[in-house]
């Protein structure tokens, strides 16, 4: 299969799943959006608006992450329901184009999420250059750790009420009980270690340490440890379960 053909199965597959469900049906987009606004809605109303800017950094990691893991819902819709899978197994479509397709069709699907967000963040966040990078190589290995995890799994079920399961309790693990939508300080020192099992909580540091402004509640002193510890994680995450991905998942079925 030629370069050409490759990039062009690519955009197929970001058109199919993601540019073409938002023009057909807009309110697909209020879905991805409503859970991150009402975390940030509760978290402003019970702290009165203290933890505005920590909400809004909530609110970016989840909406990311809920796009990513949101794959799995998706493949297996495909996989299971119209049989798209074994299409894409008979012709010349290699796993990674159609793995690729899929993750980038979700990230595309989240960006207007995603604008909601940022445009709140303006007067609550810094935007500066450092911090802007760090914003999108934060989002982007959020989605990227996310979409690996979430086409792994999704390559075992058989049903998409299964996913129904899987993903509340994901959600509620990664962004729910971790410090994404409150600042760790708020956590007793002697329990912050199992905050750091999330590996959220190293996103969430990394944008409260790139986008929060002095006087902020999130605002976290600058610190090159935490910065290269958090990077580390993140990367290292993400390519651990790229590696899943590429072992383990079952790209066709037994």
């Amino acid at each position: 299969m030629s370069e050409r053909n490759r990039f062009r199965s690519f955009l197929a597959l970001v058109f199919l799943n993601g540019i073409l469900p938002m023009r057909t049906q807009p309110l697909y987009l209020v879905n991805t959006i409503v859970s991150p606004l009402a975390f940030l809605f509760f978290v402003s109303i019970a702290s009165h608006g203290a933890l505005f800017a920590s909400g809004i950094t909530g609110g970016l990691i989840l909406t990311i992450l809920s796009t990513g893991t949101g794959i799995q819902a998706d493949l297996v819709h495909y996989k299971a329901d119209l049989k798209f899978q074994d299409v894409v197994v008979a012709s010349p479509v290699e796993a990674p184009i159609y793995v690729a397709g899929m993750a980038f069709s979700e990230f595309v699907y989240s960006i207007p999420g995603l604008a909601v967000f940022l445009l709140l963040g303006i007067g609550g966040l810094e935007y500066t250059v450092g911090g802007s990078l760090t914003l999108v190589g934060t989002l982007v290995l959020v989605w990227a750790f996310a979409s690996a995890l979430g086409f792994t799994i999704a390559t075992y079920f058989v049903d998409i009420r299964e996913t129904f399961v899987f993903a509340p309790i994901l959600s509620l693990i990664l962004t729910t009980l971790p410090p994404v939508y409150y600042p760790i300080s708020y956590i007793p020192a002697r329990f912050q270690w199992i905050a750091y099992l999330s590996p959220t909580t190293y996103a969430a540091d990394l944008l409260h340490r790139g986008l929060c402004a002095v006087g902020t509640s999130c605002w976290v002193p600058p610190s090159w440890t935490a910065e290269l510890r958090d990077w580390g994680v993140l990367i290292a995450l993400t390519a651990a379960l790229f590696f899943l991905a590429a072992t383990k998942a079952r790209w066709r079925e037994p």
